[in-house]
């Protein structure tokens, strides 16, 4: 297996206490344009594919420019940070050593992931707030396509709910077969984001699918389940 993967086979989400000069994380940066938004769907699908898009570029694998920092960051905690930016300020983010995905329209780059206060400029001038974003209609799921399902009991600000399906398709990814990892990354790892009724979620979580369990930092409740993520069929 690839060694990240294997890393994350069993992952658990302490809340102790840690050192704040330690404390490492993904930035995710979400473009939101002032005058043309992208669809909340699209963003997050978008930013759940460049979080394990960084993970599995062959610059994290050992000998890698991008490999210490990654596998330092998954042998801590798997924390992401969500960020909106617009413009010039977009642009620049681009030349941060990471992973850009557009999808529909939307973007989303997952930068690789460092010490929170060791940030470069061009991510701390960035808001976390303020990245809201209606909810949409999405339509149905394309064929042979993960589901990163969020939970519907618990609303999330587009920017919490970026972070939450990146760790999705992260917890995923160590669940499929080395085929599967090969297509779904020459379809840039494309997911489907919904929100299913309460009934199918508890469905879900009652088949032992895929969850992501929040540590509690921000918007919820430690513990609280956020994302359950599946490949129907698989």
């Amino acid at each position: 297996m690839n060694e990240v993967l294997d890393l994350l086979v069993g992952r658990s989400y302490s809340t102790d206490e840690e050192d704040p000069a330690l404390v490492r994380a993904m930035p995710v940066v979400l473009r939101i344009e002032r005058a043309e938004p992208p669809s909340r769907t699209a963003i997050l699908e978008a930013a759940a594919a460049a979080a394990i898009a960084v993970c599995l570029d062959p610059r994290a694998e050992p000998e890698g420019e991008w490999h210490d920092e990654v596998v330092t960051w998954i042998h801590g905690r798997i924390r992401k940070v969500s960020r909106r930016a617009r413009g010039a300020h977009w642009e620049a983010v681009q030349a941060l050593p990471g992973v850009t995905i557009s999808v529909d329209g939307a973007e989303a780059r997952a930068l690789v992931p460092g010490l929170v206060v060791a940030a470069p400029k061009e991510l701390t001038r960035l808001q976390i707030s303020g990245s809201e974003l209606p909810n949409d209609e999405p339509g149905p799921v394309p064929a042979d396509t993960p589901v990163l399902w969020l939970n519907p009991k618990v609303p999330m600000t587009a920017g919490k709910a970026a972070a939450q399906v990146g760790h999705g398709t992260m917890l995923l990814a160590p669940t499929l077969s080395e085929e599967r990892l090969k297509s779904w990354a020459a379809n840039d790892f494309r997911t489907a984001v919904r929100t299913p009724s309460v009934e199918k979620w508890q469905a879900l979580l009652d088949a032992g699918a895929v969850a992501v369990r929040d540590a509690g930092f921000t918007e919820v409740e430690p513990g609280t389940t956020t994302v359950v993520a599946e490949w129907p069929g698989v």
